[in-house]
């Protein structure tokens, strides 16, 4: 059979489940997840194999409208991802008002995307059945308008199959064993924000960051070395917590998802820095990682 191989842009409102959605079909924890908003901030490519299908999935910050230069690079991001891509998957949970999705139209410039409702088995049928009315008006723009509920293995591989007949016939972009052709230190480095959010929750500010100073591989040790980003010495108190017992909760769940990831033992090196306004200054950004185009 022909191989065929493409790019899928994963978009949605901040905090639409897109990083869960992945997780769930490539049944591992790759794309970050976190309740706050915008836990997402550069986009990632997670590959999935579909019989001779390649799809690479494009997981992408939350689409959203803010004046800070963090926020706008985020943005580009999603909306790079949006020019760059073969299809377009929108995922809209069940509760959301149609209006996200009529905004997002007006971004994706009759893109060839698909219309998917995620939590749908958060509400009764009757609710479901009314809210993909709502949505009907625009069947003319969707390829297909799916609900889907990550409890629910069956309406995600309705999506795979989907996509994969959707993908144009191309050699594989990548080698077909990977998950990811992010590198490890890229990932090590949202394992560790995940890691950040869910111990502090709340408490943790929204610019916080992570830098991966050091990343040694070794052969029976891989040695990280990586860097808190935080805005002001009061957060960096926070992180670090009494006697260093937050920090040290933080490196133990990193170290965790790092070597169920890499498969094998890691010593992990936390600091905690304070960069006063390191989100709002280009310099700054480019030294955390992200680059702006000059």
């Amino acid at each position: 059979m022909e191989s065929r191989a493409g790019f899928v842009a994963v978009l949605g409102r901040p905090n639409a489940g897109k990083s869960t959605f992945l997780n769930a079909l490539l049944g591992e924890r790759l794309a970050l997840v976190s309740h706050k908003a915008n836990a997402t901030r550069k986009r990632m490519n997670l590959v999935l194999m579909q019989e001779e299908a390649q799809i690479v999935f494009v997981d992408t910050p939350g689409i959203h409208k803010q004046e800070k230069l963090l926020n706008q690079y985020m943005l580009k991001e999603a909306m790079q991802a949006m020019q760059d891509c073969d299809l377009l998957l929108f995922l809209a949970p069940v509760s959301d008002k149609i209006d996200f999705y009529e905004e997002f139209l007006q971004s994706a410039k009759n893109k060839p995307h698909l219309l998917l409702l995620t939590k749908s088995d958060s509400v009764i049928k009757e609710e479901l059945f009314c809210k993909m009315q709502e949505y009907q008006k625009y069947q003319n723009y969707y390829q297909a308008l799916i609900p889907i509920s990550y409890k629910d293995l069956n309406s995600l591989k309705s999506v795979v199959r989907k996509i994969a007949e959707m993908m144009p016939p191309n050699p594989y972009y990548y080698d077909p064993e990977i998950l990811s052709p992010n590198s490890t230190k890229e990932i090590v480095k949202e394992m560790i924000r995940e890691s950040c959010f869910e111990n502090l929750s709340d408490e943790l500010p929204y610019e916080s960051d992570v830098m991966v100073n050091l990343y040694q591989e070794k052969r029976d040790l891989d040695y990280i070395k990586a860097t808190i980003i935080t805005h002001k010495e009061s957060q960096k108190a926070m992180v670090i917590g009494k006697e260093g017992k937050t920090l040290k909760r933080i490196g133990k769940s990193a170290r965790e998802k790092i070597e169920k990831f890499i498969n094998k033992k890691v010593y992990l090196e936390l600091l905690v820095k304070v960069m006063p306004g390191w989100s709002k200054q280009k310099e700054s950004l480019k030294q955390v990682g992200y680059d702006f185009e000059d």
